[in-house]
């Protein structure tokens, strides 16, 4: 496998667009026309239904997960792994097929994660969830997700082609996120449950 066809390979599987499919497919509307317009788990529970949030958030993690465990089955190393894993994280916020705007990205880096490294997967996510249940901020659980990240990878994996990829990875998740900094910061972000849009995922 070569570098280009794992940045590609994961790409093209990161870039499935669940939250528009699963919308359609349950006669919701596209969630790009309401809400923060963002194409990822939180936006779509403002569509008022649950299963398809869940929907979405499996679908979305799912793939980054698969993306990394097909690209194992085949052969890929650890370096290879950690391309395809960033290459589906840049799937979903830069998809060719909605020209290039696509979510925020944490439920595919959640399963890439998880793929590369079921410790740091869990570490992080359970570091989102402390967060979520603390604050009701989606958004301020995932800055707090990214910035665990490269730690939990460091201490489990070590310095590496893994620590590389998750660092690269939180460093884009927290720039996608600097709409809800601000937000954070002014008292202005919404709470997961509240339906002011606002986007946080």
């Amino acid at each position: 496998m070569t570098t280009l066809a794992c940045l590609l390979g994961g790409y093209l599987a990161g870039s499935i667009p669940f939250a528009i499919l699963v919308s359609r497919a349950m006669g919701l509307p596209d969630p790009r026309t309401y809400g923060s317009g963002n194409i990822g788990t939180t936006n779509v529970l403002r569509s008022g239904s649950k299963i398809a949030a869940i929907l979405t958030l499996v679908g979305d993690a799912g793939k980054g997960w698969a993306a990394v465990f097909v690209a194992q089955g085949l052969g890929a190393d650890a370096e290879q792994s950690a391309l395809v894993g960033f290459g589906a994280f840049v799937g979903h916020v830069y998809p060719v097929w909605l020209r290039f705007h696509g979510g925020k990205g944490v439920a595919t880096a959640a399963g890439v994660l998880l793929a590369l490294d079921w410790r740091v997967g869990l570490a992080v996510l359970a570091a989102w969830l402390a967060i979520v249940v603390v604050s009701r901020y989606s958004s301020l659980a995932a800055l707090v997700g990214a910035a665990v990240a490269p730690g939990a990878a460091w201490y489990f994996a070590g310095a590496g082609p893994m620590l590389a990829a998750v660092a690269a990875m939180s460093a884009l998740l927290v720039l996608r996120h600097r709409a809800n900094i601000g937000k954070l910061w002014r008292g202005e972000e919404s709470r997961i449950g509240e339906k002011k849009a606002a986007a946080a995922n």
